[in-house]
């Protein structure tokens, strides 16, 4: 047990790690040969031993010599997979998921291979978060497990598993236990993605929660921006399409016995089933949180609107002293009261001056203006 005890150590990636340059595993398509086969190996006692092969040299040297091959792939097309699903046997649903992308998260057995879907979170980095930013963006990553194999295809730009497997090579102990080594590891980084995204987005939601409860003298706006508040849900969302379907997957690997998964190596999943389960429990309380935000911000816009129209019909009825007063000394009669009085218009004039400050006077003190 002494040499799975530092696994997590070895498997966690480190959260905003340079990526390594150089070297033969590159993120992406090979330009020079257009191949979707970003990387192919077979290690035997958790060392590499074959580099630059071919899917077919791989699985003919673990047929004759033992250990397993790790096959990555990019974005594949089906004529490109199509060689390698016969030779490892894979089944066509499967192998029509792989190609075609789009998937939820889950986990599949066929035979003697595992499918296991994993949907990739990656944070956009933004100056400021507008109400078309994009806050994530998502990728997929399939692993097919068999006995001596694992297969791993990536859709998307982000999610490279280059840096992850230069890690694993450097533990041989660990490499040794299998592709379920690989596939626990994978599943590591992936929630370890996941936590990194939702502290960013915590950020997010605590500078849109400030600025929607803010005091508006201080020169932020008034009642936020519930267009910036809604996109910020809809990419939660996103994220919680991501994260909720994991949940069965990560409890079946950690919790039931399976012949393709060493038993040392399915303690664990359980880890990994634990951390998932608490960025679910963070997504799920941001989505909550979002429409508290959302419900308080249009509160504060309807509460805005009646403290205008208050202040328009106050003012509206002050002036509307002045106008009655000077539409009845409007009207062209000949005998009217005070007509022809010496004082009768600095008189009305006091009269209307001492209403109109009365009234707003009333409307001062009772909050309306």
């Amino acid at each position: 047990m002494s040499m799975i005890r530092d696994l997590r150590a070895a498997v966690r990636p480190a959260l905003r790690r340079v990526p390594i340059q150089g070297g033969p595993y590159d993120a992406t398509r090979d330009p020079a040969t257009n191949s979707a086969v970003v990387d192919c190996a077979v290690y035997r006692d958790g060392k590499r031993v074959g580099d630059h092969i071919s899917p077919a040299e791989a699985m003919r040297r673990v047929r004759t010599e033992g250990g397993f091959a790790w096959i990555g792939l990019h974005e594949p097309a089906e004529h490109e997979f199509a060689g390698i699903a016969r030779e490892f046997g894979l089944h066509p649903l499967a192998v029509e998921d792989a190609v075609h992308a789009h998937q939820r998260p889950k986990l599949e057995r066929y035979d003697d291979t595992l499918f296991t879907v994993f949907k990739t979170i990656h944070y956009v980095e933004h100056a400021e978060l507008t109400a078309t930013s994009e806050v994530v963006e998502t990728g997929e990553v399939m692993c097919f497990t068999g006995p001596d194999f694992i297969i791993t295809v990536r859709h998307g730009g982000q999610g490279s598993l280059r840096a992850l497997r230069h890690r694993l090579q450097d533990d041989p102990q660990l490499l040794a236990k299998g592709p379920s080594a690989v596939l626990h590891a994978i599943a590591d980084q992936v929630v370890d993605g996941y936590i990194a995204v939702a502290d960013a987005v915590q950020d997010d939601i605590d500078e849109v929660e400030i600025d929607v409860f803010s005091d508006p003298g201080k020169g932020s706006r008034r009642g936020g921006d519930a267009g910036r508040i809604y996109q910020l849900k809809r990419e939660v969302l996103e994220f919680k399409r991501a994260v909720t379907p994991l949940i069965r997957p990560m409890q079946l690997l950690s919790e039931r016995p399976m012949r393709l998964v060493d038993p040392d190596i399915q303690k664990y999943f359980r880890d990994v089933a634990d951390h998932l389960a608490r960025v679910h429990e963070q997504v799920v309380s941001f989505d909550d949180l979002l429409n508290s935000i959302l419900q308080a911000n249009l509160a504060q816009a309807s509460v805005a609107q009646n403290e205008d129209m208050r202040k328009i019909t106050s003012w509206a009825a002050i002036f509307a002293v002045p106008t009655m007063i000077a539409g009845i000394y409007g009207m062209n009669f000949d005998h009217m009261p005070e007509l022809h009085w010496k004082y009768g218009y600095p008189a009305v004039m006091v009269v209307t001056v001492a209403i109109c400050v009365t009234i707003h006077r009333g409307f001062k003190r009772n909050g309306w203006l």
